[in-house]
C-alpha cells in the first residue's frame, strides 16, 4: 500500500471482530513504534501489551466515561497497548523546560502514529484513547505510581461489514499558510 492510500485508510476503528491478533503482527506494530524518532533520541516510552482476555476486559472497563457513554467498544478489542511515558534524557528535559514544551508527549504521539499506520498496513484497526482512568489502569497493569500513561491504543481486526468512513477535514487552504500566519 502506498503512503497516501495508507493515510486515507487509517481511521479510529470502534468495532472489532472476535478474532485474535497474531503475535507477529502485534510485534510489527510495536517495532514500527519503537523505530519512531524522538527528541534527542530519548525514546521516552515503554509499551505494555495487554492481550490476556480477562485483563483486556478489566482495562477496557476503565476507559468508560460518565454513564458509560464513551469507549463502549473497547471490550471488543483483543489487544490494548498502553504507552507508558519514561523520563527523557536530561538534555531533552532541560530543553523542554526552557522552551515550555512536553517533548516526551510529542514523541509518544509520533510513536503512536507509527504503530497505527503499521497496523493499518497489516489490515488491523486501531483507536487511540486518551479518556481512561489512568490510576486504575496503572494498578491493573502494574505500572509504578510515578509513571504516566498518556495513551492507550486498541488493536484488532474490524468486522468485514465495518465501513470505512469518508474523511471530513478542513479545506487545505484553511489549515495551511505560506511564510506567514496571517
Amino acid at each position: 500500500m502506498k503512503f497516501p492510500e495508507l493515510v486515507i485508510k487509517r481511521q479510529s476503528d470502534r468495532k472489532y471482530a472476535d478474532k485474535p491478533v497474531e503475535k507477529e503482527k502485534t510485534e510489527r506494530c510495536l517495532e514500527a513504534a519503537r523505530m519512531a524518532p524522538s527528541a534527542s533520541n530519548s525514546q521516552p516510552w515503554t509499551f505494555v501489551v495487554v492481550d490476556d482476555p480477562v485483563l483486556v476486559k478489566k482495562v477496557a472497563h476503565k476507559t468508560f466515561g460518565p454513564l458509560k457513554s464513551f469507549n463502549k467498544f473497547v471490550p471488543q478489542a483483543p489487544v490494548i497497548v498502553a504507552i507508558v511515558m519514561e523520563p527523557p534524557k536530561l538534555i531533552t528535559e532541560v530543553g523542554g523546560r526552557i522552551k515550555k514544551k512536553e517533548y516526551p508527549l510529542i514523541d509518544i504521539g509520533i510513536a503512536a502514529a507509527h504503530f497505527c499506520l503499521q497496523a493499518t498496513e497489516l489490515g488491523l484497526g486501531t483507536c487511540m484513547l486518551g479518556w481512561f482512568d489512568e490510576k486504575a489502569v496503572k494498578e491493573l497493569i502494574r505500572v509504578p505510581e510515578n509513571k504516566n500513561i498518556p495513551l492507550l491504543i486498541t488493536l484488532g481486526y474490524t468486522p468485514d461489514d465495518y465501513k470505512h468512513r469518508k474523511k471530513i477535514r478542513k479545506d487545505f487552504s484553511k489549515v495551511v499558510r505560506k511564510n506567514y500566519y496571517e
